[in-house]
């Protein structure tokens, strides 16, 4: 089992003077990052097929001047199940060694391809949202975790109503639910706020269902105080 360095001596350093709940919670970090170690090495070392040449991608935001993100096929169709059923068919994208990928930015679909090279991407809240979109639609579950876990790591109160609204829009459930709990325990600071009152305008029914999880909280909370 693998470990970064950091992780490493932070853990020998607690093991023998921190108090026992310092070293619990140490403990449970290094074995966070043993398996996030583990998914990355797993997702890397898949065996690739040999049967592909070389193919460029292009976003669907660069109608005018394209600019191509070069790829191998092998890598793709080993990363992606959906772009190795484009790949290993005779569809026109294997034919032409093109593939022409819809409603992304070039700025995510380079993050997206470098991605499936090396399992590592440099995120912020609008890359995390194009990517996981990606991720979902390409089956590529490993990127798909990334950006969840960001996504949720990453809620506050001025990206929370936002980050609902996309999560809701795609059915990410681990991002609904976190973004959920946060907006409950926040609505008096949140009712003030210009999102809010967008949201209102925007889609009435989304934030009737946010109410209705925060009644029944508040309800929840009044059973179990009585």
């Amino acid at each position: 089992m693998r470990t970064c360095i950091s992780c490493q001596l932070m853990y020998s350093k607690y093991q023998g003077s921190a108090c026992r709940q310092c070293y619990e919670d140490l403990k449970a970090k290094v074995e966070q990052c043993n398996e996030d170690l583990n998914a990355k090495l797993a997702f890397l070392t898949m065996p690739q097929p040999a049967s592909f040449s070389d193919v460029v991608l292009f976003a669907d935001d660069d109608e005018e001047y394209p600019v191509p993100v070069p790829a191998h096929k092998a890598v793709l169709a080993n990363r992606s199940p959906v772009l190795r059923a484009m790949l290993d068919n005779e569809m026109k994208e294997s034919l032409s060694g093109t593939i022409k990928i819809g409603d992304v930015s070039y700025n995510a679909l380079r993050a997206f391809v470098n991605f499936l090279y090396t399992a590592e991407v440099c995120l912020d809240q609008q890359l995390a949202c194009e990517l996981l979109v990606m991720s979902e639609k390409y089956q590529v579950q490993h990127l798909k975790d990334f950006c969840q876990k960001f996504l949720v790591s990453n809620l506050n109160l001025d990206n929370s109503l936002s980050t609902y609204t996309f999560a809701h829009q795609h059915n990410f459930k681990p991002i609904i639910d976190a973004a959920l709990t946060l907006i409950t325990a926040s609505m008096d600071q949140l009712a003030s706020r210009d999102e809010y009152t967008e949201l209102k305008e925007r889609d009435p029914g989304l934030l009737l269902e946010i109410y209705e999880a925060y009644f029944s909280k508040q309800a929840n909370t009044t059973i179990l105080q009585a």
